[in-house]
């Protein structure tokens, strides 16, 4: 059992390492991966995150039903919403996510890549909501998200009949940002995370917060939050470095303060 957590300077790597189980989900592996955003939510020193699964086949197969549905957790754990929170249900992570999908992804691995920020895929990646052919709904956002991302008769499509949608026609309706050949998403996805690493860490944060937030506020709002944002932001010493850098004709060097 394994959720494997690197850190390379700004870029961290978390890999769903299960590839015997085409990274399924168990009760165990939820609750490590709960324990991986969380260490690189409060860990000041990363600014980006690559999310990808081991082997060739699977980015991520969902959850094992095996697991969940046999035994389901006890009722109460109903009234415990804040327990094992995850990146697609309720961590408020804003530091940028790159998803890396060199396979399936499926169930769980969907609803998970839907919570994600920029996403690579191999031309073999596929993509699926499945629950429904299992009895149950696309939980942990999936209900949530995916008419927010597609248009609405595509994702009602792929919520409610569970069939796949391949690379090509996932990049055609902007689930996906590009495709990569296998061979060469692993790179693409790290470099792409230390593109975003080099940006100043704060302001970073504060424009993925304030998108985010935009769905549920309305535009004067929304007005407001940046302008409160932006002019907290003028108080960094980011701001500062920014503005000697491109004096300078150099590159910046951001601190996150």
């Amino acid at each position: 059992m394994s959720i494997d957590l690197v850190r390379d300077g700004p870029v961290a790597r978390i890999t769903i390492n299960r590839p015997e189980k085409m990274n399924a989900l168990d009760a165990a592996h939820y609750a490590a991966l709960t324990e991986a955003w969380i260490a690189v939510r409060d860990d000041d020193a990363v600014r980006a995150v690559v999310i990808s699964g081991a082997g060739d086949r699977a980015f991520c197969a969902g959850a094992d039903l095996r697991d969940f549905v046999a035994a389901g957790p006890p009722l109460s754990d109903l009234w415990n919403p804040q327990n094992g929170m995850l990146l697609n249900r309720g961590i408020e992570l804003y530091k940028p996510v790159v998803a890396a999908i060199n396979g399936y992804c499926l169930g769980g691995g969907m609803t998970l890549m839907m919570a994600t920020d920029i996403r690579l895929a191999s031309t073999e990646a596929s993509f699926a909501v499945t629950e429904v052919r299992r009895g149950v709904i696309a939980a942990n956002g999936g209900t949530q998200r995916i008419l927010k991302q597609l248009p609405h008769a595509i994702g009602m499509e792929l919520l409610l009949t569970g069939r796949r949608m391949e690379a090509e026609e996932a990049l055609r309706w902007g689930l996906i940002n590009r495709i990569v050949p296998r061979d060469r998403l692993e790179a693409a996805a790290l470099a792409l995370a230390q593109e975003l690493a080099d940006n100043a860490p704060l302001a970073v944060r504060a424009s993925k917060e304030l998108a985010l937030r935009s769905h549920d506020m309305d535009l004067q709002s929304g007005l407001r939050a940046e302008q409160m944002a932006n002019r907290l932001l003028q108080t960094t010493g980011d701001v500062e470095e920014g503005a000697r850098a491109f004096a300078q004709k150099r590159a910046p060097r951001f601190e996150g303060r």
